[in-house]
């Protein structure tokens, strides 16, 4: 696969239309999840970025679908994730079954509260 991707747009295409199609609607969910964070590529892999720090990374492999949410985004959800393999940090979503994006919607959902409630700690203790 191609390195040195410069957008979203450039990772995604260069995966075959099935992978791109889950690629694609894990985005828009993500995207929904956090619509005040900006989209990137960090590590080589599609991220979202709330305030300059990194809230979400997701990326494509040959039989999964991979969500780097920090360990913190894995730790709240153990149980909603017992039956994927995780661990700190990161879940693999295997792509020959639906991806749980309800799920994933959540687990976003919690990281932009958790960016937010550590912006709002950050801001009162400059005070």
């Amino acid at each position: 696969m191609k390195k040195g991707f410069q957008t979203i747009d450039e990772y995604i295409a260069a995966f075959p239309e099935e992978t791109r199609k889950i690629l694609e609607k894990l985005r828009r969910t993500i995207r929904r999840a956090a619509p005040g964070a900006e989209e990137a590529v960090s590590y080589q892999m599609p991220t979202f970025k709330l305030g300059g720090r990194n809230l979400v990374h997701f990326a494509a492999w040959k039989n999964h679908v991979g969500l780097y949410p920090q360990p913190s985004g894995t730790a709240a959800f153990q149980k909603d994730l017992a039956r994927y393999k995780w661990a700190k940090g990161s879940i693999q979503f295997p792509l020959n079954e639906p991806l749980p994006y309800d799920l994933i919607k959540k687990i976003v959902e919690f990281r932009v509260q958790e960016d937010l409630k550590s912006k709002s700690t950050a801001k009162g203790k400059k005070r």
